[in-house]
């Protein structure tokens, strides 16, 4: 059930970003918004654990994920405008 946990939060998340995100180059299909999303929370876990809000074996909730998830788009959007 984790994997297929984290693939929904991974879906949910990577929605959520590509529809706050402003831009027009938005990876597109339903494995590339997942992949979005969970990359997004392992960003944020990354950057919460060398920040301080998170400890060695905590992960990045739902909103976490989110934050990351914009992160990774903008900077997708940043790298697409250059091209």
């Amino acid at each position: 059930m984790s994997i297929l946990g984290t693939i929904i939060i991974g879906f949910l998340a990577g929605l959520i970003a590509r529809w706050v995100t402003p831009g027009n180059h938005h990876p597109r299909g339903f494995i590339l918004t997942t992949v979005l999303g969970i990359v997004g929370a392992v960003v944020a876990t990354w950057l919460g654990q060398r920040i301080g809000w998170y400890g060695p074996t905590d992960g990045a909730n739902f909103i976490g994920a989110i934050v990351g998830a914009v992160i990774i788009l903008l900077g997708w959007n940043q790298l697409a405008r250059r091209t």
